[in-house]
């Protein structure tokens, strides 16, 4: 996925088993964050940081949606423990994932094993791709959005 590119049409699955589509949000900007895993540190501190700063965000036309290959029910625990007011995706099968760009190649303690690389996609209201964040600062990631966003 590249600056430019239209979104692919489906997103995940919510709480309720239901297949989330860019179309459920016409003309709406989106923010698309793929993140590893649900109550990592990490994670967390990007939820959080994006929590935080979600109003900024909707203020400026934005929909928050968290993509990570965890299942509904690990999202509705994560979501509720954290007080996150946006929507969270499942991708178990990592299709979205991999229509993304996102599932990758990755190393930790001298192994090699296929994972979500943490990316953050912004787009624009017909849901192409404007900016896309590959460095990711978990602490401060709703920051970095509304430097991004402008």
């Amino acid at each position: 996925m590249n600056v430019g590119d239209l979104i692919p049409e489906v997103l995940g699955t919510d709480e309720q088993g239901r297949v989330v589509k860019s179309t459920d949000f016409p003309g709406q900007p989106l923010v698309i964050y793929f993140y590893p895993k649900d109550n990592t540190s990490g994670c967390t501190a990007e939820a959080c940081s994006i929590r935080d700063n979600i109003t900024a965000l909707t203020d400026k036309g934005y929909k928050v949606i968290g993509i990570s290959k965890d299942s509904p029910a690990s999202h509705v625990k994560f979501g509720e423990k954290y007080s996150l007011p946006f929507l969270l995706l499942s991708d178990v099968d990592t299709t979205v994932n991999q229509a993304f760009g996102v599932w990758k190649l990755k190393k930790m303690a001298g192994r090699e094993y296929m994972g979500t690389v943490r990316t953050t996609f912004i787009t624009d209201a017909s849901h192409h791709v404007t900016d896309i964040i590959t460095k990711v600062r978990t602490k401060d990631a709703g920051e970095q959005l509304l430097e991004v966003i402008g």
